[in-house]
């Protein structure tokens, strides 16, 4: 079997003499473009949780909060597989990786869309979450101290190259995911404008009856119905007799990406040893010192036992735990804040459907131009830096958006949209920037022979950052829309709860708990004056990661050059020779 498999391995794959370095990059570019789709995942959640009900969720719907643990699933797998494949790529080489991580992560998206299928939420998890996690971590790492070992005259830059491709992938990934759900959707079945439709509340969900038989329904608003992918009436729809074309999408993006990565990695060179870009000069034991680069190397069993590593995992950890979270729901975040302003308002006609899935796209953007601005950057400023510009900016744009999303509440203009828009967009790049400046970081700090593995292991902060992130902003947004219905709750005249939700206001928890009630419905009926509290509902999570950041801040301050004793001829010699 591993002969079979041999022209796959790393001896198999070194560059001849004058081959071109600059061939290498555009592969991982295109490998990374593949897998940093995964940041479009937002795309999917209001199709994941209308599945059944299409216009407007139902009660056997999955919820929000269920559905954005498949993101931090795959986010926690893909750093569990880049410390696991960190030492397998030394071994086997960039291309043999490459083939395996476009085989799990193409994989993974048919599997994920039989779950889609078959309404089977496990299979989701299974298939996106875990199989296509593996994936992504295989395919992060691959490029990674391949183009160091290419680049060692410009670390910073080969590392942004190497990632920059990530952060980009949801600028193609968005598009074509929103292209791909309108193109499989159905609408469900409609029966008419609300009042013209005898309709029933029992257990909290809606029922009609249609040719004797009682049948589940939804109630669309207007709203509601305006974001089908073909815009449809608002009123009363059968649960079930539509489609969200999420499964299509899953089954057409596997196909895609299994074909593109696997070309991509057969492009995968590796360069002679000993090999030295024309006219490279390594840096002198004073400039090496002063700019924290180490000439020696440590080994990677040995990495794990200096505080730098540690220090440099809270640093990434905390980074991305501040991003990451917003990542994932970032256009329900977006339709939240700004798209409940009151209809024929400015506001209200900007920020549609559209508008929050192109906010998920601009993310894209600005995180891939981050990582390749930020990376190079931090060559002519340094890591240690360029990181602390990351975290005292950071905290500063974190906590400005709270206020945008409170103003906007009481008064809905533009500027609070163009201020909120601008600071998540910078945030973006940083987010970006720390992902790209971390390989080159850790080569600096441990030297070049194990900074693959050592990255891989590295990136287990990225898994406890798919958990932080995510579980911090579904749990404080769950409170916050918790404390919001019961803000509303008391405000709301029973006779009129009664008339729109045919049950007694008593009853609204089993009538939230079926989605029949929620805070826009309420707002429908609330008193004239009464504020809106849905863009404040994320108020509370940018809190939070303000302070993940200045903790951040603090462990890069106090990291120093690696002690001479941790070095690779003093842990262990005749290592090098051998």
């Amino acid at each position: 079997m591993s002969n079979m498999f041999s022209f796959l391995m790393k001896d198999k794959i070194i560059a001849p003499a004058g081959f071109n370095r600059w061939r290498v990059p555009p592969a991982s570019i295109a490998i990374h473009m593949c897998i940093g789709s995964v940041y479009a995942w937002s795309i999917f959640n209001p199709a994941l949780i209308k599945e059944l009900g299409v216009v407007s969720s139902s009660a056997d719907d999955w919820t929000l909060s269920s559905v954005i643990w498949i993101f931090s699933v795959a986010i926690v797998f893909l750093g569990l597989a880049a410390a696991i494949a960190g030492k397998w790529l030394e071994d086997v080489g960039p291309r043999c990786v490459g083939v395996t991580a476009a085989c799990l992560w193409g994989g993974g998206f048919i599997v994920g869309g039989l779950g889609i299928m078959t309404h089977q939420l496990w299979m989701i998890y299974l298939g996106y979450g875990v199989l296509g996690g593996c994936g992504l971590g295989l395919g992060y790492v691959s490029p990674v101290s391949t183009l160091i070992r290419w680049f060692p005259d410009r670390r910073g830059m080969a590392t942004g190259m190497a990632i920059m491709g990530f952060g980009g992938g949801a600028m193609i990934g968005a598009p074509l995911k929103r292209f791909l759900l309108e193109h499989y959707a159905k609408a469900p079945e409609y029966l008419g404008v609300e009042g013209a439709v005898s309709l029933i509340t029992e257990g909290g969900r809606r029922f009609a009856e249609v040719a004797g038989e009682k049948v589940e329904v939804v109630v669309a608003s207007a709203s509601e119905a305006a974001k089908l992918a073909i815009p449809g009436d608002p009123g009363v729809y059968i649960v079930g007799t539509g489609n969200t074309g999420a499964a299509g999408a899953f089954f057409t993006l596997g196909a895609v990406y299994f074909i593109v990565m696997m070309i991509a990695a057969f492009q995968y060179r590796v360069p002679a040893k000993d090999w030295k870009p024309e006219g490279y000069t390594p840096p002198s034991k004073d400039e090496s010192a002063t700019k924290m680069k180490t000439l020696n190397n440590v080994h990677i069993n040995q990495a794990i036992k200096t505080p730098q590593f540690y220090q440099l995992w809270i640093v990434l950890c905390f980074n991305v735990s501040a991003g990451i979270g917003v990542i994932g729901v970032a256009k329900t975040m977006m339709s939240e804040i700004f798209g409940s302003a009151p209809a024929g308002s400015e506001m209200a006609t900007m920020v549609t459907a559209g508008f929050a899935g192109s906010y998920v796209l601009m993310i894209s953007v600005f995180n891939m131009c981050g990582r390749f601005i930020w990376a190079s950057l931090s060559d002519y400023i340094g890591r240690k830096n360029t990181y602390h510009c990351f975290f005292v900016i950071g905290t500063l744009l974190y906590l400005s958006i709270p206020f945008a999303a409170n103003a906007v509440s009481v008064d809905p203009k533009i500027m609070y949209l163009i201020m909120f828009y601008a600071a998540t967009m910078i945030i973006f790049t940083m987010y970006g920037g720390g992902f790209a400046t971390i390989p080159a970081y850790l080569a600096d700090m441990f030297g070049t022979m194990h900074v693959g593995g050592i990255h891989g292991r590295l990136l287990t902060a990225w898994s406890a950052a798919g958990v932080i992130g995510p579980l911090a902003i579904a749990q404080l947004r769950q409170l916050s829309v918790n404390n919001a219905l019961d803000a509303l709750k008391v405000k709301i005249d029973p006779t009129l709860f009664l008339e729109k939700f045919g049950a007694p206001i008593e009853k609204i928890d089993e009538l939230v708990k079926a989605k029949t009630v929620t805070i826009s419905k309420l707002m429908e009926i609330a008193p004239l004056g009464t504020v809106d509290p849905t863009p404040s509902l994320y108020n509370t999570t940018m809190y939070a990661m303000a302070f993940l950041l200045v903790i951040a801040f603090f462990s890069n301050l106090l990291i120093k050059p690696v002690n001479k004793k941790h070095f690779v001829e003093n842990t262990h010699p005749g290592f090098i020779d051998k």
